[in-house]
């Protein structure tokens, strides 16, 4: 007698015999002589009777056809026969459709879920397709019941689920130093230890290219100043030697001499030993400079995972005010000033400049000159982001401004905003560690759900009631993919799990990765806050200060039960402000089909990201900052604030320090700014202008705007999908 039966998802349910009966009566209803309800008793209940404990639905198909070509109503069971056939059809008609978009290399919200991503190149195409059948798989085998079940109804979306069954972790901070100072071997590959500059360039890019194809996320390196810099006096000392060769003189008495500052200088009216030093001096800022031009160069045409993908690439760099650090800072600046082939924006790597007052931020900091320099670059670059060490959850109590390794205590941040500082299993750092998944709640679904409830404080309990259920739901899904994660094996992270991972160094390389990877974070994001409050109070956080209340009340609540879930399940959670790409519309689709228009929720194509307020919202840069201030300290997993600018920010750098003033003045942990740039997508040619139409230089008329999507910078929009068109024009001018 069948008691249970296997399900095509590889689930296991109760045997229910109405649905042989209904598939029966379907199939008589399309014959002349219509149902036969005893008939269909007599099947069913044979087929119930005579079979095994389990069997799969393919079986119990089987023998219904079986049962029909035996009974008086053969017709029946051509009918069934080709309502079955036609049902398996249509169950990989699903998939046929997708792949024939992905073939034809159409601009659909598949194609164009991640912009950094070329899903139109062969590589990008296979990718693509392995994406896209693997996600099935993971909801049908590697997720609970109830995990399964909140993703398909809208209330979770995991992120990178398609990488769920590699076991690869999402990021890491490479301690680029273990890398120039060893070397290392990765798989076929090996690098020797670096002893110039150029070589140390080359090895910062070959590592984070290298790590890009061991995990599903991106790549930073947290210091880069100060990893490089001993390799300009290095390159300095080659090139004194140089000149000893040639002159037939001894210098080494000027190898380790104190250099105020590696800048070039005229030789006119330098004699003896100080012409020599300072020739010296300008033939290695000359190759400092050619470095970082070629570490920029490879970042944005060096790819990984297949070919198909530029890495997913940030540097944070600032607070080394060595000569040699401050040149690499330098040098590494006027590159990203002067552009790419024709003068293109560099869209990677990432670069985040770390604020710190005493060190760059006020006249007098000895690197005050570079961050003027920093705040000139990003008004025409975009580059760097600011990222706000003097926050008070950035700071660390071992940082001493004399200690020459005083970047091990300063917070790096990751891409568009991933943030890793606080560790519950070793010292609070940066350095080494990463996120090893997360996943985002839909808020806003919750709150629409909320909506009939017309007293507003039983309203907002039965929401902060559906937000705890969720958020435990969430936090057992996360404790599921680490217990997955976990199982993975040392050799098949080579790289990752010899040099770049926090306690890596102890493993045994047929052994598992478990002894480590609990240094990383699991994140719980969140979208939507904005839509959520409408739908709760009737007005966003940006224009309500009852609004704003419940709001921060909504998000400490979430970071206290991160905290509750750290204890309890012996894990580093924080909780993540979403930087929302291919998920900005996703939930809003999905709760629109479920509870149709309402004016301020689902009435756009997307939610806003995280906390942040709507982008068509008018306001002023100081009132943005001023909201959006108090959640970086509660979203320690990641954050970001921007503002956009109007005009040719290229002449007005002041613009920049104002606003990384504002972030100052707020305790903003990190922050961007946007404005206009116009780029030929034929020859490069860029520039500010309102509206471009043709290119002055080549005359194309393929002309986009450079855009930020989510924290990172994108070449066209032609690879944004449909949500994030919508929030582009959507977004106003901060004034």
């Amino acid at each position: 007698m069948i008691q249970t039966v296997l399900k095509r998802d590889g689930r296991i349910v109760g045997y229910n015999e109405e649905k042989i009966k209904a598939a029966i009566r379907k199939a008589m209803l399309q014959t002349p002589l219509g149902e036969d309800e005893a008939l269909i008793q007599k099947i069913t209940d044979r087929i119930g009777i005579t079979g095994s404990e389990q069997m799969s639905v393919e079986d119990i198909q089987d023998r219904v056809e079986l049962e029909l070509m035996k009974s008086p109503r053969k017709e029946v069971a051509k009918k069934y026969i080709a309502y079955r056939d036609k049902r398996s059809i249509a169950r990989r008609a699903k998939t046929r459709d997708m792949f024939d978009e992905i073939i034809a290399a159409k601009n659909t919200d598949v194609t164009r879920e991640n912009a950094n991503m070329n899903t139109d190149s062969p590589a990008g195409m296979m990718m693509k397709f392995a994406s896209e059948t693997t996600k099935p798989f993971v909801d049908d085998y590697l997720l609970s019941d109830e995990a399964r079940d909140a993703v398909k109804h809208g209330y979770l979306h995991i992120h990178d689920k398609d990488y769920y069954p590699t076991k690869s972790l999402t990021c890491v901070q490479h301690p680029l130093n273990l890398i120039l100072e060893h070397g290392f071997v990765a798989g076929h590959g090996e690098s020797r230890p670096a002893r110039r500059i150029e070589t140390a360039s080359v090895i910062a890019c070959i590592s984070l290219e290298t790590c890009q194809n061991e995990m599903h996320g991106g790549q930073a390196i947290p210091a880069f100043d100060f990893y490089l810099a001993p390799y300009v006096r290095s390159s300095f000392i080659e090139e004194l030697r140089q000149i000893e060769a040639l002159e037939g003189c001894d210098l080494s008495h000027l190898y380790q001499a104190p250099i105020a500052d590696f800048v070039k200088k005229s030789l006119d009216g330098l004699k003896d030993e100080e012409r020599l030093l300072q020739h010296a001096v300008n033939s290695t800022v000359g190759r400092v400079h050619q470095s970082m031009e070629a570490f920029i160069h490879n970042m944005n045409t060096i790819h990984s995972r297949g070919g198909n993908q530029v890495v997913f690439s940030s540097i944070n760099y600032g607070t080394d005010t060595s000569a040699e650090g401050r040149c690499v800072i330098r040098e590494l600046l006027n590159s990203t000033y002067e552009g790419v082939g024709n003068g293109a924006t560099a869209i990677f790597p990432i670069q985040i400049w770390k604020k710190k007052r005493g060190v760059n931020f006020e006249k007098g900091d000895p690197n005050y000159d570079l961050y003027q320099l920093a705040c000139k670059v990003t008004a025409r670059r975009f580059f760097p982001n600011f990222l706000n060490l003097d926050a008070t959850f950035n700071q660390h109590e071992q940082w001493r401004p004399d200690d020459p390794k005083r970047y091990l205590y300063e917070v790096a941040t990751m891409g568009c905003r991933t943030r890793v500082f606080e560790d519950r299993f070793g010292p609070k750092t940066s350095i080494a560690r990463g996120n090893l998944s997360f996943s985002t709640i839909n808020i806003v679904r919750l709150a629409i759900e909320c909506m009939h409830i017309r007293e507003s404080q039983e309203r907002i309990e039965a929401f902060f009631s559906k937000l705890d259920n969720l958020l435990e739901l969430t936090a057992r899904q996360l404790c599921d993919r680490y217990d997955f994660q976990k199982t993975a094996l040392v050799k098949q992270f080579p790289l990752l799990m010899s040099r770049l991972w926090t306690g890596a160094d102890t493993l045994d390389p047929d052994g598992t990765v478990e002894p480590v990877i609990n240094h990383g974070t699991l994140g719980i994001g969140f979208i939507g806050l904005a839509e959520c409050l409408i739908a709760l109070t009737g007005h966003h956080h940006g224009e309500s200060e009852e609004a704003q209340q419940l709001g921060l009340r909504i998000v400490s609540h979430m970071r206290s039960r991160a905290n509750e879930f750290s204890e309890r399940y012996g894990h580093n959670f924080s909780i993540l402000a979403t930087p929302a790409e291919g998920l900005s519309g996703k939930f809003t689709v999905k709760d629109r089909h479920s509870f149709g228009i309402i004016p301020g929720v689902t009435d756009k194509a997307y939610y806003t990201n995280s906390n942040h307020v709507p982008v068509y919202y008018h306001c002023s840069p100081a009132h943005k900052a001023r909201i959006e201030g108090p959640y970086h300290e509660l979203t320690r997993g990641g954050h970001i604030f921007y503002v956009e600018i109007d005009g040719d920010a290229t002449h007005n750098p002041q613009a920049i320090h104002d606003i990384v003033s504002l972030m100052d003045r707020n305790n903003i942990g990190y922050c961007s700014v946007n404005h206009n740039r116009n780029r030929c997508l034929d020859c490069g040619y860029e520039d500010a202008a309102d509206s471009l139409t043709e290119c002055p230089h080549c005359h194309s008329h393929r002309i986009d705007r450079l855009q930020r999507i989510t924290g990172y910078l994108v070449g066209t929009t032609d690879r944004w999908n449909s949500a994030k068109l919508t929030e582009l024009k959507d977004r106003v001018v901060h004034r």
